[in-house]
């Protein structure tokens, strides 16, 4: 696949772009912020239930600034 810039014109640029994707590059990518969530902890709290914990803590206050942002900004 030739990789071709998009245009800002272009009222399908988005589903183009998302051609390109799959849910495969979603999964990379939590897989390789667990990863590096796991590195980030103190060795004395790395088991799976604390990665979880922060993990779910970092990942709710993502949406919900995301939902805050939203309103502020007149979203959907």
């Amino acid at each position: 696949m030739v990789f071709q810039p998009l245009d800002p014109g272009d009222k399908e640029s988005f589903d183009k772009m998302r051609e390109l994707f799959s849910p495969a590059q979603v999964d990379q990518s939590v897989r390789h912020a667990l990863q590096l969530c796991w590195m980030m902890l103190p060795q004395d709290k790395r088991n799976i239930e604390e990665l979880e914990r922060e993990f779910r803590r970092i990942v709710d206050r993502a949406l919900a600034n995301l939902r805050e942002d939203d309103q502020a900004f007149g979203g959907s």
